[in-house]
Parts: structure tokens; C-alpha cells; sequence
């Protein structure tokens, strides 16, 4: 395999995060969290166009404080039912799982990557217990969750948007901005990075009094009803009161730094996806006989360039490529996630379309780095496919 030419990321901290970090850890004494990630939810917050947010250590422990201050808030008791795609990252299913409930897993559609509606439509028939939905939007696409609460009108909806921000419903909303509860991740990889670090955006106050609370260990001292609690347990040091369970889910100033100056540039990044995602559309219908045709999104804000073959035969092939030319890639998401060990319980559930994933779709890098050489590139590769009829199907 030759070095990589196109990786799935390059660096994205530029000097201009550099100087904005190094003269923050010139001027201060506080490192923990504290008012510089105050700033960064309050920005976070204009440029979502959301209610509250809560900065943690990573979209993961966004995930797992986002359901475990449900549970409090909505009174839902361990066994109870939650709705699972069966193609997302491992870290919306795992909390689920470790926290006590039970998962319903579905199926996805090959257009956004979200829920295959008609499998839904199926669940919500045969289940009429289900207390939650966790709906991913993938690889930059907006999952609909209005079509989700429509199949699940009582029961709660919560958002992934760990590698998708920006996205945008049919009304132009930026994805989880009105949501119960949307997370969004910070990794190095994805839209913008404060290196490890997440966001947790929500409607509902109340809910993120909780979060709040238990991103700190529990403590009461972080609510905004500290007195009431401290009225009503007189006999405990106020400072040191746990009203709730909880972790240490908390990011630090440092990384709020970074995260504030990488907003700024945000948008543009966004754009560039877009533009990019818009040119591979083009390019890869171009070779239907090889993959499967895709539908330009205007309301995307790409994370990558995914890509359905034909058949494993076809990805095999186009991997070989791809690693000749130093194209990085990986499988989408996580394929069929039932295949995956640590749901082998789950593994002869029938998922079709995820399962197509998993045997052939990957996808490339797509950033702000990713320009016209790159994009001429891939053309190239699937024109020396095209040219060798032996892997035609």
C-alpha cells in the first residue's frame, strides 16, 4: 500500500489555533472546566440555533449522559424499549445496553443511511412499548425525525449528530437544534475538533439541569435549584451534595478554546463538503454499472463520500485501487452493526440493507482539504475499472 495521497482527515488545527491556545494557557490559572466552556455552549447554542448545551469529554459520553438524564427526566425503567438502527456507531448502542434497556434494532434505507420507514412502520406495530428512538444521521444526511415521531408520537426522540453537523430538515433548521436531545462529537475527524470533545444540545430545561448535574459527578451544586436542594437537606455541605448519579463527563478550557476558534470557521468548511459531495454525485453516476446511483441532498453537510458496489466482487476490486492510488477508506459506518462480536445475540436478525452495506459499501474522505486533483483522481480509478471488463457483473 503506498502513503496515503488522500487520507480520510488532515490536520485541521491551524496557527490560527495554536496562538488563540497558546496565549489562553499564557494568561491563565483555570484549566478545568470553568467560563471559557460557558463561551463555547453559548456559541454553540447561536450557531445551532438550539436552547442549551453542554459540553462533555467526547460524543460518546454525549450519547450516555443524553440517555441516562432521559431515564431520570421521563421516569424510563431499565428493560424498557428503545430503537435501534441497525447501522450506526457502536457507542449509540453500547449505553443502551449498559444502562439497562432493551434494543430494537432496524433496519436503514441506502439513501440517507437513516431508518427504513416501512421496517419502522413494522416495529411500532408489534411493539407498542417503545419509550425511545435514537435516530443517526449518517455521514452528513439529515435522518428525518419528524417521520420518526410521526411512527412513535409518544414515545422520546433523541438525535445523533456526532458526524453530520450542519445538516438541515426540509424547513432549513440545522439537525437537532429543536431536538428532546441531540449530541454532537468534537473528534479530530470530524467537522471542526477541540481534539476529543462533545456537545449535548437540548429543548428542555429541565432535562439539561440534569445533564448538567450528572456530567459532574451528581452534584447538586450545579443545578440551578442548588438552594431548593439545599433547603431540603439542611444537614449535607451544600458544596458537596449529590442529588442524582453521576460521572465525570466534564471537557476542560483549553479544549473550549479550540472548539470556539474552530466554529468560526465552521460554515465554510460546511460549504466545501457540500461542493464536493455535489461533484462526486456527478461523477459517480457516471458508472452505474459498477455502483449503485446516488441522489444529490441539498441539505447535507457530507462527512464522506460513500460508496455502494455492485457486489463484494466489485468493492474487492475497488479497494485494490483505492490502496494502489493512496486513497484511504473504511466501511460505512459500521456495516451490518448485528455482525459486529459484541452483539452476536443479535446476529441472525434480518437486516438487509444494512447488510448490503456491509458487504458492499465503504467510503473516502471528504473535507475541507478535498479538492479538484483529489476528485479527478477517483474519476480516474473508476475509469480503470470500467476498463477492465473482467470485473463487470
Amino acid at each position: 500500500m503506498v502513503e496515503s495521497k488522500w487520507p480520510l482527515m488532515k490536520n485541521n488545527i491551524n496557527w490560527s489555533d495554536k496562538w488563540k491556545m497558546l496565549k489562553f494557557i499564557a494568561t491563565t490559572n483555570q484549566y478545568t472546566q470553568g467560563p471559557k466552556v460557558k463561551a463555547f455552549e453559548h456559541k454553540w447554542n447561536e450557531w445551532l440555533g438550539s436552547n442549551h448545551s453542554l459540553f462533555v469529554s467526547s460524543g460518546s459520553t454525549a450519547n450516555f449522559l443524553l440517555i441516562a438524564s432521559c431515564m431520570e427526566k421521563y421516569n424510563i425503567k431499565p428493560g424498557s424499549k428503545v430503537v435501534l438502527p441497525a447501522c450506526t456507531w457502536m457507542t449509540n448502542v453500547a449505553p443502551v445496553i449498559q444502562l439497562g434497556l432493551t434494543p430494537v434494532f432496524c433496519d436503514i434505507n441506502l439513501v440517507n443511511y437513516s431508518y427504513d420507514l416501512s421496517s419502522l412502520r413494522q416495529i411500532a406495530k408489534t411493539n407498542d412499548d417503545i419509550r425511545m428512538v435514537f435516530v443517526s444521521h449518517l455521514l452528513g444526511f439529515n435522518g428525518n425525525s419528524e417521520e420518526v415521531k410521526l411512527i412513535f408520537p409518544n414515545a422520546i426522540i433523541i438525535d445523533d449528530v456526532c458526524e453530520s453537523h450542519g445538516c438541515t430538515d426540509y424547513n432549513g433548521n440545522k439537525t437537532g437544534s429543536n431536538s428532546i436531545g441531540s449530541t454532537f462529537s468534537f473528534y479530530f475527524g470530524h467537522h471542526m475538533t477541540s481534539i476529543e470533545g462533545g456537545m449535548i444540545s437540548t429543548r428542555d430545561y429541565e432535562l439539561f439541569d440534569i445533564m448538567r448535574m450528572k456530567r459532574s459527578h451528581g452534584m447538586a451544586r450545579h443545578s440551578a435549584f442548588h438552594s431548593v436542594y439545599e433547603m431540603k437537606h439542611p444537614d449535607i455541605d451544600p458544596a458537596f451534595m449529590f442529588v442524582t448519579d453521576g460521572y465525570n463527563f466534564r471537557n476542560n478550557e483549553i479544549s473550549a478554546v479550540l472548539g470556539m476558534n474552530q466554529l468560526e470557521r465552521l460554515d465554510k468548511f460546511i460549504s466545501i463538503r457540500r461542493n464536493n459531495y455535489s461533484q462526486f454525485v456527478k461523477i459517480i453516476n457516471q458508472f452505474q454499472t459498477l455502483f449503485d446511483s446516488q441522489i444529490e441532498d441539498k441539505t447535507n453537510s457530507s462527512f464522506c463520500l460513500p460508496i455502494i458496489c455492485k457486489s463484494n466482487r466489485i468493492k474487492q476490486e475497488l479497494i485494490t485501487k483505492l490502496r494502489a492510488n493512496g486513497i484511504e477508506y473504511r466501511p460505512i459506518v459500521s456495516g451490518n452493526l448485528l455482525k459486529q462480536p459484541f452483539l452476536s445475540a443479535y446476529s441472525e436478525l434480518s437486516m438487509p440493507n444494512a447488510q448490503k452495506l456491509h458487504e458492499c459499501g465503504l467510503y473516502i474522505g471528504n473535507n475541507q482539504f478535498v479538492n479538484h486533483n483529489d476528485l479527478k483522481l477517483l474519476t480516474t480509478v473508476f475509469e480503470d475499472m470500467m476498463n477492465d471488463r473482467i470485473y463487470l457483473c
